[in-house]
């Protein structure tokens, strides 16, 4: 079975930083992309963030850029996402997903960020 294992949400306070880690299994993670999406309460799903297989290539919506930071370890199966800055807009539920092999989604988590 194919799993993408979300991690690492919580609340933090204006300005706070957090770092989201997605864990897969059952794919060939190394081949590929992989991505961030949010969706928060009454809204619907949007991109966030996406990486191409190798990492060197990466992709953010207007609303983060400057503020989040996508990366991986393939040796891992691990993608990243270093959310800096933050404000009570980027409170939401965070996905992962991949792109390639499949159509897979994570569970989501949770960041909740306080004014």
């Amino acid at each position: 079975d194919v799993q993408l294992q979300a991690s690492g949400g919580g609340l933090v306070q204006t300005g706070g930083s957090l770092r989201l880690s997605c864990t897969a299994s059952g794919i060939i993670f190394s081949i590929n992309g992989m991505g961030w999406y949010r969706q928060a309460p009454g809204k619907g799903r949007e991109f966030v963030a996406a990486t191409t297989w190798s990492g060197r290539i990466t992709y953010y919506a207007e609303s983060v850029k400057g503020r989040f930071n996508i990366s991986r370890a393939n040796a891992k199966n691990t993608v990243y996402l270093q959310m800096n800055s933050l404000k009570p807009e980027d409170t939401a539920v965070y996905y992962c997903r991949n792109f390639g092999t499949g159509n897979y989604w994570g569970q989501g988590t949770q960041v909740t960020v306080s004014s």
